[in-house]
């Protein structure tokens, strides 16, 4: 039998990404990049409801497109890819914090852990507005 999962999935999100800056987990309840959090979950869950996406438990490359205004530079590509990527793996492995605040949103896993990611790409491009595309896609084994 044919597998038929998708192993690209590329979606857009209004705003900035969560960045991964301090030890205090960007999941805790009452965090500063909570409303941040929130959008990319919400943004990756309609994605993946949308094109059947199970997450992928092999190696796996995510790339990142931040759109800003000239001169409003953010914070640095580490600091986004970080949030974006903590973000998007299994959360249920975040055992020391509640995380009921997320509500169904704690479901929404792109992949299991970031030790599958073995490409990471970040471009930045001109625009109006705040926002930025996400791809996650499947690797071939051995890469």
């Amino acid at each position: 039998m044919q597998d038929t999962r998708a192993l690209t999935l590329t979606f857009e999100v209004s705003g900035l990404p969560p960045v991964k800056t301090e030890a205090l987990s960007i999941f805790a309840a009452g965090h500063r990049q909570a409303t941040r959090v929130r959008a990319l979950l919400q943004a990756a869950c309609a994605a993946a409801q949308e094109t059947g996406w199970t997450p992928l438990s092999g190696p796996v490359e995510i790339d990142l497109i931040l759109r800003c205004p000239p001169g409003h530079r953010t914070s640095d590509a580490s600091t986004l890819l970080g949030g974006v990527c903590a973000v998007l793996q299994d959360k249920k492995r975040v055992s020391n914090i509640g995380l009921a605040h997320l509500g169904v949103l704690v479901d929404v896993a792109l992949y299991d852990d970031d030790r599958q990611i073995r490409r990471l790409s970040y471009l930045e491009q001109p625009a109006e507005e705040f926002s930025y595309q996400v791809r996650v896609a499947a690797v071939p084994d051995g890469v």
